[in-house]
């Protein structure tokens, strides 16, 4: 890991604001330098906010963007859980090349709905522009979660883009198999950011931060692992 930096904001729609302009930095500077962006972003821990500024801003040419969600839940894609579904409706009107994780012919298998969701991957060109993460109380971000999956999310084979994962234990409100971008494919990506809100949340990162790479924690696995600057994002 190479440098963390930590922004602290008063409200959630302060630290939206700023979130989003640094996303709009990175897309364009992607476009100028190859002529396209590709972004991961998070999909049920996004604050409404952040996409809604993101939304407002004039400088972003959405058709030059491939957006993808760091993770996904094996529900049809019209699913009020699909994270894809979510970005759909925010951005696919912009213009904005939406790429799903999740085939609805592989709903009940999340080891074959990796392997469509790698399929599908390996056509990008990678790494990835920018991945923005949120991250649950447990240090858990996408779905990689604590548990049987995390050695196969984050110290799988280097080239493996996404995998299932069965989140153990399930989240009540919504109990159903993943599909994941993997460590790898987080880590490798040329800009990182982390946004967090609460004093639970901070007190975790911090704390996965310091285990580094023997960390319990998904978070503080996959940041052991990045050789870029890393910008973490908190609002209290």
């Amino acid at each position: 890991m190479d440098e963390i930096e930590w922004w602290e904001f008063d409200t959630e729609a302060e630290m939206a604001e700023q979130v989003a302009g640094d996303i709009g930095f990175v897309i364009e500077s992607a476009v100028e330098a190859h002529g396209s962006a590709r972004v991961a972003v998070p999909g049920s821990d996004a604050p409404e906010e952040l996409y809604k500024a993101l939304l407002a801003s004039k400088s972003i040419d959405w058709s030059r963007v491939t957006l993808i969600p760091t993770d996904d839940r094996l529900v049809p894609l019209d699913d009020e859980l699909s994270n894809y579904r979510k970005l759909h409706g925010y951005f696919g009107d912009k213009g904005a090349h939406i790429i799903s994780l999740v085939d609805e012919s592989a709903l009940g298998d999340r080891r074959e709905a990796a392997r469509l969701a790698n399929e599908r991957l390996s056509m990008l060109a990678w790494p990835l522009d920018l991945v923005c993460l949120g991250m649950g109380p447990d240090g858990h971000i996408a779905s990689i979660y604590p548990g049987p999956d995390l050695d196969n999310a984050v110290a799988g084979p280097r080239e493996r883009r996404a995998v299932g994962v069965r989140p153990d234990p399930m989240p009540a409100d919504a109990a159903v198999d993943r599909v994941t971008l993997t460590g790898a494919s987080l880590s490798s990506a040329r800009a990182m950011m982390i946004v967090i809100s609460g004093a639970e949340k901070r007190k975790a990162l911090e704390q996965a931060i310091k285990e580094g790479p023997l960390s319990a924690k998904p978070v503080g696995r996959i940041l052991a692992d990045i050789d870029t600057g890393i910008d973490i994002f908190w609002s209290a």
